[in-house]
Formats: C-alpha cells, sequence, structure tokens
C-alpha cells in the first residue's frame, strides 16, 4: 500500500483538521482576492473621478471666460457709443465709487483672464479666476443701475445745456448728410463741450474719430471732381 494511505488509514481523525485547515486557507485566499479585486475597482472609479474633475474643470473656465466676455462686450457698448457715455455720464465718472469700484475689478478680472482654459491647472487659481469674474460682473451690474439712475442729475443746469448740445453736435458729426466741413466743426465744437464735464476713453474718441474720418474720407471721394 502506498505509505501515504497507509499512513491515512492509521491516522484518519487529521483529516478533520486538515480539511479545516484548507478551508481557512481558501477562505484567506479567496478574501485576499476580492480585496484586490475591490482596490482594482475603488483605483478604476478615481482614475475616472479624476479625469471627469479635470473635464469639469476645464468646462468651467470656459464657461467663466463667457461670463467675462459678456460684461466686457456690455462695457463696450458704452466705450464705443459717446452718445451712451453722455447720457448716462456716470459710467466713466472716477469721482463715483462704484465707477472706480467696476473698473477695478475690470482690471483684476481681465489680468486673471486666461488665453486658453487649460492654463488654469489648479483648483486655486481657479476658484481666484471664479470670484474676480463674479466681483466683475456683480460691480458692473452695480454701476450702471446707479448710471441709469442717476442720468446727468449730478450736473448744474448750464451743463446739462452743454451735454444736450453736445448729443446735437455728434449727430450732424454722425450724419453722412452733412458735409464733411459741417461734421468735422460739430465734431470739434462737441468736443469743446463735453470738455470738464465727461471724461471719454480713449477706446471712445478712436472709435468716434475713426468713424468721422471715415465720412469724412467718402465725402471728399464723392466731391472729388472726375478725372
Amino acid at each position: 500500500m502506498d505509505p501515504f494511505f497507509n499512513f491515512l488509514s492509521h491516522n484518519w481523525w487529521l483529516v478533520f483538521p486538515m480539511s479545516a485547515l484548507l478551508g481557512s486557507w481558501a477562505r484567506t485566499w479567496t478574501r485576499a482576492s476580492e480585496r484586490r479585486h475591490r482596490r482594482k475597482l475603488e483605483l478604476y472609479r478615481l482614475k475616472n473621478q479624476q479625469a471627469s474633475a479635470d473635464q469639469a474643470s476645464q468646462s468651467e473656465v470656459q464657461a467663466l471666460v463667457d461670463a467675462h466676455d459678456a460684461v466686457n462686450r456690455r462695457w463696450l457698448d458704452y466705450e464705443l457709443d459717446i452718445g451712451k457715455l453722455i447720457d448716462f455720464p456716470v459710467m466713466t465718472d472716477v469721482r463715483e465709487p462704484l465707477t472706480v469700484a467696476f473698473l477695478r475689478a475690470k482690471r483684476e478680472a481681465d489680468g486673471l483672464r486666461p488665453d486658453a482654459p487649460a492654463q488654469i491647472a489648479t483648483a486655486a487659481r481657479l476658484g481666484e479666476y471664479r470670484a474676480a469674474v463674479r466681483s466683475f460682473e456683480i460691480a458692473f451690474e452695480v454701476a450702471e443701475r446707479e448710471a441709469r439712475r442717476i442720468k446727468d442729475s449730478n450736473f448744474t443746469g448750464p451743463e446739462r445745456e452743454r451735454l444736450a448740445t453736445a448729443r446735437k453736435l455728434l449727430r450732424i458729426a454722425s450724419d453722412a448728410a452733412a458735409t464733411p466741413a459741417e461734421r468735422q466743426t460739430a465734431y470739434k465744437r462737441a468736443r469743446r463741450e463735453l470738455d470738464g464735464l465727461i471724461v471719454l476713453p480713449e477706446a471712445t474718441l478712436a472709435a468716434l474719430e475713426e468713424k468721422i474720418a471715415g465720412m469724412l474720407d467718402a465725402g471728399a471721394g464723392r466731391s472729388a471732381p472726375p478725372v
């Protein structure tokens, strides 16, 4: 008889503890395998969460950039329309605390604006830009609401008359039906009327002068004798 089976025949009672021992080993191995499997699943889940978080962060950055640009466009409507600045002069009046707060918030947001969403790669940087954009939005809303409420009420009667005169002159300066000489004269007189009343941003003046210069050139071209 095989020695192993001979041993078992004389020590059959060892089968029970050995079975228990083998069962314990099997259960231990199974639990270890399950833990390894759970760890792999957890790592996979965390990696997916991180990838989703990164993607969500980039989406939020783009949304913030869009919101930032939207406020800049609203401000540009004032910068490029001298008529709106005459109607709501507080928007450029640096003596007004709300206007100063808006311009300061604009500078801060513009300084933090990324050229591309990927340039903001940390949560701290994202939070900083988010706060700047929100402050910019709120500051503009408050300044614009105040400007529309006050209008030109901060000016004296004679000063309001000068503003009204400037409006009329600027309409002439932008009138294609007026002669080049009339437009140029009206523009110069409008600038004199506004001097000391409203500080016009450089972008406002550049846009107006470009428009008038283009009209003057076109008028000169129409009046030129045929060759």
